[in-house]
């Protein structure tokens, strides 16, 4: 697939701090990618310099093929950029504010006017449009800040903590939202603390520390990479006896790595389960095992985030 957003050595100096160093990334059209690591780690820099806010201090990057310096306005007309302080202007009612961004996008009257209508039913805001911005909660100004940033129908959206100060049915539409925007094909940068919002969303994960790149992968091969092979457990409904051991030692000690077993349960890792363990509960089967559950333990993304950032 298309690279769209590519960095390539990307690094910001702010005086006596390195915010960025030498970030390498590249992001695929259609694909939705989240940025991941602790505050102050250089995410919102990384972002400012992805949509041609920040100026570089070395390196370089582009989106869809425009630098992000040389082509700054490119860049800017290209994407969508919700912001983690949305800034709106709170005298403005609703659907006058976005009217006045999708001008400044330079859509025409009726498109903005159809789009708007229908990112406002979309998020649920159509009956509040004649209200002033100062009359929203937060969740709701939230909300408006979402549509402006994807009111052109941007190629690479950019979003920094999207659902903060949402309630559970408004972070539902958002993540919805994101879904149907790599579904139509445009590609979704998104900074977020929130690692399930994170792993149900994103194709990959990239995940920064101290200004550089410490991880990148799919949620699986991260998991797989930095917590090992899953672990299996299997529970049966009576005793199995030595079984278990006859069964490990002939032909399975050299597939399978044994954590900790009893009569009625034994929890192993393997590392090629499609292959392994379809063969295993067959021989327990033949062994006269009677199976309760077989189950894999849940590896979360958080204990990935955690041994990261404390490890490095």
């Amino acid at each position: 697939m298309e690279t769209l957003i590519r960095a390539e050595g990307l690094t910001k100096d702010f005086e006596k701090h390195t915010a960025v160093s030498g970030l390498d990334l590249q992001v695929r059209q259609g694909e939705v990618l989240a940025f991941l690591g602790p505050n102050g780690a250089g995410k919102t820099t990384t972002v400012r310099m992805l949509t041609s806010i920040l100026r570089p201090t070395r390196g370089a990057a582009t989106v869809a093929g425009h630098d992000v310096v040389r082509e700054a306005r490119q860049v800017r007309m290209l994407v969508g950029h919700l912001t983690e302080f949305p800034g709106l202007y709170l005298r403005m009612h609703a659907r006058d504010y976005l009217d006045f961004y999708g001008e400044l996008y330079g859509m025409a009257r009726a498109t903005r006017r159809d789009r708007i209508q229908e990112l406002l039913l979309q998020f649920g805001l159509a009956d509040a449009a004649h209200r002033r911005l100062s009359e929203f909660s937060k969740g709701m100004r939230q909300k408006v800040a979402l549509i402006r940033s994807m009111l052109n129908s941007p190629r690479a959206l950019f979003l920094d903590e999207p659902t903060s100060a949402m309630d559970p049915h408004s972070a539902k539409q958002v993540r919805d939202a994101v879904a149907q925007l790599r579904g139509q094909g445009h590609t979704v940068f998104l900074c977020t603390h929130n690692l399930f919002e994170a792993e149900s969303l994103a194709d990959r994960l990239a995940m920064i520390r101290r200004g550089k790149l410490i991880a990148l992968g799919t949620p699986q091969e991260l998991k797989t990479q930095f917590l090992g092979a899953p672990i299996i457990e299997i529970q049966l409904a009576r005793a199995l006896g030595q079984s278990w051991s006859g069964l490990i030692q002939n032909g399975l000690a050299d597939k399978i790595r044994v954590l900790d077993y009893s009569e009625m349960h034994l929890r192993y890792r393997t590392d090629d389960p499609r292959a392994t363990n379809p063969y295993f509960l067959a021989k327990l089967s033949e062994a006269g095992a009677k199976i309760v559950t077989v189950a894999e333990t849940h590896q979360s993304l958080e204990q990935v985030y955690l041994k990261l950032v404390q490890e490095t």
